[in-house]
Order: C-alpha cells, then sequence, then structure tokens
C-alpha cells in the first residue's frame, strides 16, 4: 500500500459506520437494480476494509501475547 492509499483508507470506525450506512440503505430497498449493485458492491469494499483493520490487530495481539508468552520462558 502506497502512502496516498494509506491516507485514503478510513479508519475501521469511520469505514464500519459506512457500512453501517449502507447495509440500511439496501435494508430499506427502493433503489434501482444498478444502485443496489453499487451499494453492494460499496458494501463489499468497506467490510474488506474494516477486516484488513481486524486482521491487523489480530497480528499484533498475537505478537504481544506470544512476546509477553517469551519473556516468562526466558525468566524460568
Amino acid at each position: 500500500m502506497t502512502d496516498a492509499q494509506a491516507d485514503e483508507r478510513p479508519t475501521y470506525e469511520q469505514a464500519r459506520e459506512e457500512l453501517i450506512g449502507v447495509v440500511s440503505q439496501l435494508e430499506a430497498g427502493g433503489t434501482t437494480l444498478e444502485e443496489s449493485l453499487a451499494l453492494w458492491e460499496k458494501g463489499e469494499r468497506l467490510a474488506r476494509i474494516c477486516q484488513e483493520w481486524l486482521d491487523g490487530a489480530r497480528k499484533r495481539l498475537d505478537a504481544v501475547v506470544n512476546g509477553a508468552q517469551d519473556d516468562e520462558s526466558a525468566q524460568e
């Protein structure tokens, strides 16, 4: 990912809130097929962004936990 892409990438919270809005619009109906497809595609993109944030958070937590376990093993 380039710096420009990182600057454009929404935070997890922003992407989640926008995704909630997209889902609400789709559930409410009243859109054309083309509009619904565009909303679906946007929702998929936002869901992927949220998942990337969550995956990154999981990796960071795993690294901290593994580091703490390594520290405990070294002290024994």
